[in-house]
């Protein structure tokens, strides 16, 4: 139960401001609420369970103190990268717009290859180090469609009434809190 709450919670914060949620409000004014949140999902799922396996491999073959102090460092890294913030790119701003397949095949297609190598896919397997891989999975696919499915009904109601800085930069302290968290327990692991 704790590596599914932490996996939503991290993923949840991970995936505000993220290009993924500018992708699911680009397709959202498109194709039905109920057919991208589907989509979503299901890329989703895909993704974060070889994040879970990739991850899991990496914690069975290495110790706990330096895998909590490389997950301490992704974290803060984690939080520089969503300060930052993220944009669509031409093409995927492209391939959002001009679907012409069936709307679930194209979004999943879309958000899959949006997701490869994205944060949320790293803060994933990081997660998935230390935690148990079923929890993890079940808690960051659950956080990210939680995250993305909020961004298309609230972007639906409110447009632009939360700027996106504010957004970005609560993400990122959160990110920075969990980091310097790991960090002192990979530590305080090593130091035994």
């Amino acid at each position: 139960m704790s590596a599914f709450l932490l996996s939503f919670a991290a993923i949840f914060i991970a995936e505000l401001g993220d290009k993924s949620q500018l992708m699911a409000m680009t397709f959202a004014t498109r194709y039905r609420f109920w057919t991208v949140t589907a989509a979503i999902s299901t890329a989703t799922a895909v993704v974060h369970l070889f994040s879970v396996a990739l991850g899991s491999l990496v914690g069975l073959a290495l110790p706990t103190g330096p895998i909590s102090v490389f997950a301490g460092v992704a974290f803060v890294a984690f939080g520089l990268w969503t300060l930052r913030g993220d944009k669509l790119s031409v093409d995927e701003e492209s391939r959002a717009q001009r679907s012409t397949r069936s709307a679930f095949f194209a979004v999943t297609i879309a958000f899959f290859l949006a997701e490869l190598g994205d944060k949320t896919m790293l803060a994933t397997v990081t997660l998935a180090t230390t935690q148990g891989w079923f929890g993890t999975w079940l808690g960051s696919t659950v956080g990210m469609v939680a995250a993305d499915a909020l961004a298309i009904g609230v972007g639906a109601l409110l447009g632009r009434a939360l700027p996106a800085r504010v957004i970005r930069i609560g993400a990122a302290c959160l990110f920075f809190v969990v980091g310097a968290w790991l960090l002192f327990e990979g530590v305080q692991i090593t130091m035994e």
